[in-house]
């Protein structure tokens, strides 16, 4: 498993194109590993303040306030101490530690990405590829195969392309409504568990909504994936381009966006909708005027996140994995069944290629393709799951041999091609890691509890005017964040259990107690909020533009093998020429 992988043995059986997707995806997986022990180091770090943060101090001992009921199936006062449990967890991932890891992700994605370049340039000189030419390779084997092969020019249709972006839409329409449809299912969830005759769902509502909306979740991607690639398929068809690679290219750019709104939409929801669109205790947003929207974990939002990205991308590195390799493994077992065995060595060879699992253009894509979204996963919204670079690694050591067995042993060659690069998938990573630096800034912005206790340890904190040894700067915190609503307001406080000996609840909000209306500590913060996105997201991007002009896409070493291979062909052509020159003319009588 920790072997070096023998890339030119598969250049010299698979071609160069499936060689380069092993060597990316070994140096992708060797690259996870300084990302995985920081990430690991991020959560470690948070076991050291398990029992010594002021905040979760402040949970723990707070028996004396009430939390307002949460939705429909909540109509009990609940102590805020109940959650300490769930407050201390949260502290392993959202601590001071995640912007310091978040800021690294951005980095490692360049230095990743650069490297590789590097690394791609070293492979390709030793395949003597770095000056070929794909589209003249392309149209060489049309002629051979078509003497009469005819030029296809390079063509555009504005009607075609107004056409294709229109459907392109209309399916990222369907992807973002595909997350409503989930919303709605953990309203109805969240209805259906409150009055489920199991006392751990009736307590644990929100715990149960958010792990089966996962599950619901994973189950849609899987679904959806098969629908996207037909429609990807179908748009790049319609599209009519000129070459095979031009095809790659556009149905690459195709799938790709549809996969990841099938992926990410959940997420993008829980992340900086959830709980933001719900109203006040008291005048609560309604699903069809019926059913309240459902809200955030008592501990924050950033819980939801952390359970829907550790249970989809858990599931999409075991379960996609084993499904990846049992599939063509027992479909190869039944076409081996249903042939019969033949005397002759040559013909059992014959028989047993025969057997292999059939292949098509695209077999190789799909490889890519699930790397991409894993790769997304790694990155993207990382701040909420920094275990996520680990898992993918333990992903990648198995995935890779994976691959080499289901190629080699359960389907046929794949027909070999020449390639100098992964083509249209490096724009892709380019992508993700500049969305990756967009929505970890706005995780740790909007989603996670950074801002707001900065905010209040220099501006409303006992250390607003200077630090005192003995007070803890965050003392007073929970108490500062979490709003006032009095029972009294409640329009139908005699079904509240327990509401006649409590007269003022608290909920996760900056409001006013008498109107309900924002406070000034809400304008404040988002002010604030809004600041800390701009900055880090120019601070990061920033750090990954030094970071690519600092480590150079082509090694010296290449640049100057290129450059003496240049030299010696214009001598050579030079000399040529002039032995030409000055050579006697023959002359005839």
């Amino acid at each position: 498993m920790f072997q070096k992988q023998p890339i030119d043995d598969i250049r010299c059986y698979f071609g160069e194109k499936v060689a380069l997707y092993f060597a990316w995806l070994g140096w992708y997986t060797y690259m996870l590993v300084p990302a995985a022990l920081f990430g690991l180091i991020t959560f470690l770090s948070g076991f050291s303040l398990f029992n010594a943060s002021q905040i979760s101090k402040e949970i723990c001992e707070a028996h004396d306030i009430f939390m307002c009921p949460r939705g429909d199936h909540s109509r009990r006062y609940q102590r805020l101490s109940d959650t300490c449990t769930f407050a201390k967890l949260t502290h392993l991932f959202d601590n001071e530690g995640t912007v310091v890891f978040a800021i690294f992700m951005a980095l490692w994605a360049t230095v990743f990405l650069e490297i590789w370049k590097r690394q791609r340039a070293k492979v390709v000189l030793h395949w003597d590829l770095y000056g070929w030419d794909e589209d003249q390779e392309e149209m060489a084997l049309q002629l051979i195969n078509d003497p009469h092969y005819k030029l296809q020019r390079h063509e555009h249709s504005y009607l075609r392309s107004t056409i294709i972006l229109i459907l392109s839409l209309f399916m990222i329409c369907f992807m973002i409504g595909m997350a409503h449809i989930l919303v709605v299912y953990r309203v109805l969830a969240a209805a259906l568990f409150s009055s489920s005759a199991l006392p751990f769902l009736e307590e644990q509502v929100t715990t149960a909504v958010v792990v089966t909306g996962a599950l619901v979740h994973y189950v849609t991607i899987t679904i959806m994936t098969m629908a996207n690639k037909r429609v990807a398929l179908k748009l790049c068809d319609f599209e009519k381009p000129r070459t095979l690679s031009e095809q790659e290219s556009k149905f690459t750019i195709k799938f790709f966006t549809l996969q990841f709104f099938a992926h990410f939409s959940s997420l993008i929801y829980i992340a900086f909708i959830l709980g933001r669109i719900n109203g006040h205790p008291g005048k609560s947003v309604r699903l069809a005027g019926l059913w309240k929207l459902e809200e955030c974990h008592l501990s924050g939002c950033m819980m939801d996140l952390f359970l829907q990205m550790a249970i989809i991308m858990g599931l999409k590195q075991t379960l996609s994995n084993c499904i990846e390799y049992l599939k063509p493994w027992l479909a190869h077992k039944c076409r081996s069944m249903r042939g019969c065995e033949s005397s002759d060595p040559e013909l059992r060879d014959w028989k047993h290629n025969y057997h292999l699992n059939p292949v098509h253009t695209f077999s190789l894509f799909d490889e890519f393709m699930e790397m991409m979204m894993q790769y997304g996963f790694t990155t993207i919204f990382v701040a909420a799951f920094p275990l996520a670079p680990l898992l993918a690694l333990f992903s990648n050591l198995v995935q890779i041999r994976l691959d080499a067995i289901k190629m080699v042993r359960l389907q046929r060659r794949l027909v070999p091609r020449k390639a100098k690069d992964i083509g249209t998938w490096l724009q892709v990573l380019k992508t993700i890691g500049v969305l990756a630096v967009i929505a970890n800034g706005m995780v740790i912005a909007f989603t996670s509890e950074f801002i707001p206790r900065v905010v209040y340890k220099y501006r409303y904190g006992p250390c607003r005017e200077g630090a005192h040894p003995e007070v803890d700067c965050l003392t007073g915190y929970v108490n500062h964040s979490l709003s006032v609503f009095y029972t009294k307001d409640f329009n139908d406080s005699v079904r509240i259990q327990g509401s006649e000996h409590i007269t003022e609840c608290r909920y996760r909000d900056y409001r006013n107690a008498h109107d309900h209306n924002f406070s000034e500590q809400f304008w404040v913060l988002l002010a604030i909020r809004l600041a800390f996105l701009i900055l880090f997201e120019h601070v990061a991007l920033c750090i990954k533009l030094v970071a690519a002009w600092f480590v150079p896409d082509v090694p010296q070493k290449v640049k100057n093998t290129v450059l003496v291979e240049k030299y010696q062909r214009l001598r050579d052509k030079y000399q040529r020429v002039q032995k030409m020159c000055s050579s006697p003319k023959s002359t005839t009588v």
